[in-house]
């Protein structure tokens, strides 16, 4: 398949700059955790497309289920990772250090929960079976984070565990009652009317923000890392509106997506390039990771809140 001309016109670039990297340079290496989420996906573009080793980084993605993300962290098999900002407080709260260096996506409509057509209000979850990850991972939190704003407790529903992608399947399979998913697992209902529909998303409950962090030990010892991971996240974004439909195939494919139903999904989120990362650790990180740390002592999965300023460093956006 032919890439577009812009495409191209940016990969030569990247060769290029590859070509004239002195020779002595070092790469390094680091594995990265995360999932299917869509809002991940430029990262799997850094990587296919040269990114990360123009910036002297040899990446390794590697899919692991949120719910045990931190520990592939703790025992060093990954030393960066890709989650949540409330993530963050729960793995550092719980002995998992780590600092987030710049910030990914935000969810506009991407995450959700879907009901069957009986459910027209959170009120009438009470008492219903709704499938969601297990406590400690952005379906949980943002099921409670959407029934604490309508005066609702995790005690008002029995909870199933099961990951985004399943809960989505079963849910159109006619199991539980409801499920918390995200895209591209959500469209799966949006696709299939009859078995439900979508109560909220992160259009009503702007609660789900994702960022890159790496271990302490490892920014430390790689002092040009976090940026290099930075500088190469801005750059796939420029990839993706240099050819949005080339840029759209390749993350697309990476979760047996075609390039049309990739951009279906990527229309609820957005990708926030440097500016917007600015913006966002001035303000609405702080208040949104305070309201979070209340929340999750409340619902106990956490047991005390860590300083929330230690646990992140803003220096590789600068």
């Amino acid at each position: 398949m032919q890439f577009r001309r812009t495409f191209g016109l940016a990969m030569a670039a990247g060769a290029l700059a590859l070509a004239t990297t002195p020779a002595s340079a070092e790469t390094i290496k680091v594995t990265l955790g995360l999932s299917g989420w869509t809002g991940f996906a430029p990262l799997t573009l850094a990587k296919e497309a040269g990114i990360f080793e123009k910036h002297g980084l040899d990446v390794s993605l590697k899919k692991i289920p949120q719910a045990s993300r931190h520990l592939a962290l703790a025992s060093g098999d990954i030393q960066c990772a890709a989650t949540t900002v409330e993530t963050w407080i729960v793995w550092n709260a719980n002995g998992v250090a780590a600092k987030q260096i710049f910030q990914m996506d935000k969810s506009f409509g991407a995450d959700g929960i879907a009901v069957r057509g009986d459910v027209n209000s959170f009120a009438d979850l009470k008492g219903k079976t709704v499938a969601a990850s297990a406590p400690g991972t952005s379906p949980y939190f943002l099921l409670a984070w959407m029934l604490h704003k309508n005066d609702m407790k995790m005690s008002d529903v029995r909870v199933v565990n099961m990951e985004p992608g399943p809960a989505a399947q079963a849910f159109v399979a006619d199991q539980n009652d409801a499920a918390m998913t995200y895209e591209p697992y959500l469209s799966t209902v949006r696709n299939a009317p009859d078995k439900g529909k979508i109560l909220a998303t992160t259009l009503d409950y702007a609660a789900v923000m994702d960022t890159v962090g790496c271990t302490p030990a490892f920014l430390s010892e790689n002092p040009t890392a976090g940026k290099a991971l930075a500088d190469s996240y801005f750059e796939a974004l420029e990839m993706i509106a240099a050819d949005k439909d080339k840029a759209f195939e390749i993350m697309g494919a990476d979760v047996k997506q075609s390039g049309e139903a990739f951009g279906n999904s990527a229309q609820h989120l957005r990708w926030q390039d440097k500016a917007a990362n600015q913006a966002f650790f001035e303000g609405e990180f702080k208040t949104f990771s305070a309201e979070a740390a209340d929340l999750l002592l409340e619902i106990g999965v956490i047991k005390q809140k860590p300083d929330l300023a230690a646990i992140v460093d803003t220096s590789y956006i600068q």
